[in-house]
């Protein structure tokens, strides 16, 4: 299980996240908004694999983050200004978006 981070702030139109071994990230609201792991971002599967929802739009231009609440030991929920306020993000996932970030150089 990937440990939470030390520290998470917002800071302008980003999400700051300082991790135990002290790696940094800085996640844009629009990115955790394209990015969102709820049904109605992604959709879901019914037990016969059919796919549902996740048709939704992929940009959010401008969008904020309002807010967040801690889910467990494993996660966090953002609130953004559009209104979304679902799809738990954990740490793992939050941890895998920054990696990607230091991989390209965003």
């Amino acid at each position: 299980m990937t440990p939470p981070p030390q520290d998470l702030q917002l800071i302008g139109r980003e999400i700051a996240l300082r991790w135990p071994d002290g790696t940094e990230d800085y996640l844009s609201a629009e990115l955790l908004r394209a990015r969102s792991p709820s049904a109605e971002n992604i959709g879901e599967r019914d037990i016969f694999g059919q796919q549902y929802g996740g048709q939704g739009p992929k940009d959010f231009p401008g969008v904020e983050i309002r807010g967040w609440k801690p889910v467990g030991n494993y996660g966090v929920v953002f609130t953004f200004s559009d209104g979304h306020n679902t799809g738990i993000y954990t740490w793992k996932f939050l941890r895998e978006l920054g990696g990607e970030q230091r991989q390209t150089g965003n």
